[in-house]
């Protein structure tokens, strides 16, 4: 079975993506919690305050995605600060540039011994 969406439908998918904050638990929150001067002192518990709004957003992954999609630099976004997102980043370039292994092969042999031959 073939679905054809028409251009009407095809458009408003593309603005839900787009439209994704509408929908965001910090709508009425006040944005400057979302960027705290620093991570410590009195700033750590602005981040732990965003973070509580960011936990029961239901578009926390659109919004980290948007971050980490435009390289937001400041702030907290989907529930991560700045070195969170940083750290998320290397993580999955590590992920992505680790060489493909077959499962259950380790390259080398069981052991780590060498196989003898049979005359020694």
């Amino acid at each position: 079975m073939v679905v054809i969406q028409l251009p009407a439908q095809r458009t408003a998918q593309q603005a839900e993506r787009r439209d994704w904050w509408r929908s965001a638990a910090c709508q009425d929150t006040d944005p400057e919690l979302f960027f705290p001067v620093t991570q410590y002192g009195p700033g750590a518990g602005e981040t732990a305050r965003a973070k509580a709004v960011c936990a029961d957003c239901p578009v926390r992954r659109q919004c980290l995605q948007y971050a980490l999609a435009t390289g937001q630099m400041h702030g907290v976004w989907g529930g991560l600060t700045e070195s969170e997102r940083q750290l998320h980043l290397a993580r999955e370039q590590e992920v992505t540039q680790r060489p493909f292994r077959e499962p259950g092969r380790s390259g080398g042999r069981a052991g780590g011994t060498r196989a003898r031959s049979a005359g020694r």
